[in-house]
């Protein structure tokens, strides 16, 4: 068995190779960009100066890696694992990323976003029994989607050029910085033994695929460039991600918890108070007297 420290010291290698591979390619994009824009050619959502070298990792990751051993694996734990057991453990897995969107929300100044993460973590690992059942979103406290790259986004780092990294999902050079990072807020890596780690991404990477089997084959079955179709919706996505993380941070965070004196004891978030000592935890705002 793998000690935890050799797990933890394993862990901080990769992500650092990983952060300094990116960083390399982040220079060498920095170039590319500069001659892209003085010949006056596009470059604002497929910028992909890494074109061979992507198309042939993406080849090797869909038609080998997920045609024959992740879709394969998650046609049998879709017929296998029972649709709630399988909706609960995602329900766990985004428990376990609580830190990383906890801190990233900080970092970027979000504080009602930080806020709703803390909520979130106490109300999924207490009621909803270590992450489960996803109680914080039945009273409408919605999960941010913040994370390093798009922390390094909002403090204008450019997203560099478009990445495909064997056994990982599409990427820009700072989204790949950015998960290198993202992989060390990981409580349980540090606890763990690499085997038991290797497992849980296992399981969470299956999981998602057999989630959305359905969906995949449609979008397969009804593009004609794959490649480019996966690339335009990352790219795209993830600029609107960071688009609207700023304009969250520019709004007031005047709805970040503001509690009542005891012994009444009411913390409103976002339209809603959480009852220390009563019957009820959530109620609407507008049921309750502020």
């Amino acid at each position: 068995m793998v000690s935890p420290m050799r797990s933890r010291w394993s862990r901080w290698f990769a992500a650092v190779l990983v952060a300094a591979v990116s960083t390399s390619l982040l220079g060498c994009g920095t170039v590319a960009r500069s001659a892209a824009l003085e010949s006056d050619q596009p470059a604002e959502f497929d910028y992909d100066p890494l074109v061979r070298f992507n198309e042939q990792t993406f080849w090797f990751n869909h038609d080998l890696l997920d045609r024959y051993a992740l879709k394969p694996a998650a046609t049998v734990w879709h017929e296998a694992v029972p649709d709630l057991v399988s909706h609960s453990l995602g329900n766990a897995f985004d428990n376990l990323d609580t830190p990383k969107r906890l801190v990233n929300n900080v970092l970027q100044g979000r504080l009602e976003g930080a806020g709703r993460e803390v909520v979130r973590l106490v109300l999924n690992t207490t009621v909803g029994i270590a992450g489960l059942f996803d109680v914080a979103s039945r009273v409408g406290v919605q999960q941010s989607d913040a994370d390093t790259g798009q922390t390094l986004g909002i403090y204008g780092v450019g997203p560099g050029p478009y990445l495909v990294v064997p056994f990982l999902p599409p990427l820009t050079v700072r989204d790949g910085i950015g998960y290198a990072v993202d992989s060390m807020l990981d409580p349980l890596s540090y606890f763990a033994p690499f085997a038991a780690n290797f497992g849980r991404s296992a399981a969470k990477t299956i999981n998602e695929r057999a989630a959305n089997l359905q969906l995949y084959q449609e979008a397969e079955d009804s593009t004609l460039d794959l490649y480019g179709a996966v690339r335009n919706g990352y790219l795209q996505r993830r600029r609107k991600s960071v688009e609207d993380a700023a304009r969250q941070r520019e709004e007031p965070n005047q709805r970040f918890f503001t509690c009542t004196p005891q012994p009444s004891r009411l913390c409103w978030l976002d339209g809603y108070a959480l009852v220390f000592g009563g019957e009820t935890w959530w109620q609407k705002r507008s049921a309750v007297a502020p």
